[in-house]
């Protein structure tokens, strides 16, 4: 089965997510690429269509073991006519859970025909120098793996005639959603004296929780505790304070310092 054209679509505030799909797309060797990356809001203004003869692969971080809920109504805004889809979901090293699914499960009614899915491993949002969680990850080798990955479903792709070949690809998890998805509400990042009011934090909010004015004040309410602002300061002057998520980054890396590997499903 020929495409005639890959679409990447990503949420990836801290990059993470992105990479892996770019080392999926350098697999696939397309030579007509379109990456849709819907991370701030803008971006997600607009709904994406796509037609039986191209391919989609939608890659989303793990929020609490779910979909990150800011994009579920983008996701089930996609119209799509049988396109053959592939499914990725980037974790910090603790547990996927039922993310992949919840990803499979948003996506078939708006037309999409699963035909892989992936689970991968990128630095988890709390990690940073003092709380290395999955630090640096994906590295070269979760990169490779990525690669091979879109090998193996470009083979997929050449054994079958059409989409009506496809069958069907079981993604683990459960169904009801074992978490329901919620996320913190509180108010844990400080801003120190070295911040140049740049406003790279604002631009990279993926939600537009900073003020425009004042980059130190946080709009709680639209917080997803991503921490993109906390990374891409070029100043380090975000930092976490003490408190519920910085107790949870301790306990990630008390817990969950073994390194997983990614896992795929064809």
């Amino acid at each position: 089965m020929n495409t005639k054209s890959l679409k990447l679509v990503c949420f990836s505030p801290t990059g993470t997510t992105k990479a892996i799909l770019q080392g999926i797309a350098r697999g696939l060797s397309h030579g007509n690429i379109e990456i849709v990356d819907i991370t701030t809001p803008g971006a997600r203004k607009q709904a994406l269509k796509m037609s039986e003869n191209e391919l989609l692969v939608v890659g989303v971080p793990v929020y609490m073991g779910r979909v990150p809920a800011l994009i579920t109504e983008w996701l089930r805004a996609i119209n799509a006519q049988n396109t053959p889809t592939v499914c990725v979901v980037v974790y910090g090293n603790r547990a996927y859970e039922d993310a992949l699914l919840e990803l499979t499960d948003l996506l078939m009614p708006c037309g999409c025909m699963p035909i892989a899915g992936a689970a991968f491993i990128g630095e988890h949002s709390f990690s940073g120098n003092e709380f290395p969680t999955a630090k640096g990850r994906p590295d070269q080798v979760d990169l490779y793996l990525a690669e091979l990955f879109g090998q193996r479903i470009q083979k997929k792709l050449n054994s079958i005639s059409s989409v009506a070949n496809i069958s069907a690809v079981k993604m683990p998890g459960c169904n009801p959603y074992r978490w329901n998805g919620k996320l913190w509400n509180v108010d844990f990042i400080e801003v120190s004296d070295d911040c140049t009011r740049c406003r790279i934090c604002e631009m990279h909010c993926p939600v537009g929780a900073i003020d425009s004015e004042n980059c130190s004040v946080i709009d709680q309410e639209k917080c997803i505790t991503c921490c993109a602002c906390i990374k891409k300061c070029p100043q380090n002057a975000r930092k976490m304070k003490a408190g519920l998520v910085k107790d949870g980054a301790i306990r990630l890396i008390n817990l969950y310092k073994e390194r997983k590997e990614p896992e795929f499903f064809l």
